[in-house]
């Protein structure tokens, strides 16, 4: 192998396959949408997150004294 061979080999074949890596990787963040910095406006109308799909304060089913739940099982996970 001659100086030339070894240097294609060993310098600009991984450097193509490291820059084909970075412009796959780069490629979205230049193409998305802005992201919201800190110390920019806020555009968009308030939501408040909850974890019932339905809203906060939606009912749930209560178990009084005179029913019997439905679950079985607990810590020692005898189901």
């Amino acid at each position: 192998m001659n100086i030339v061979e070894t240097i294609l080999v060993y310098a600009l074949i991984p450097a193509a396959i490291y820059g084909v890596v970075a412009l796959v990787t780069l490629r979205s963040k230049f193409a998305g949408t802005p992201r919201y910095r800190p110390g920019q406006p806020w555009e968009y109308a308030p939501m408040w997150w909850s974890g019932n799909p339905e809203g906060i304060g939606a009912a749930h089913r209560q178990v009084t004294s005179g029913q019997t739940g439905t679950a079985a099982g607990g810590a020692r996970g005898s189901w």
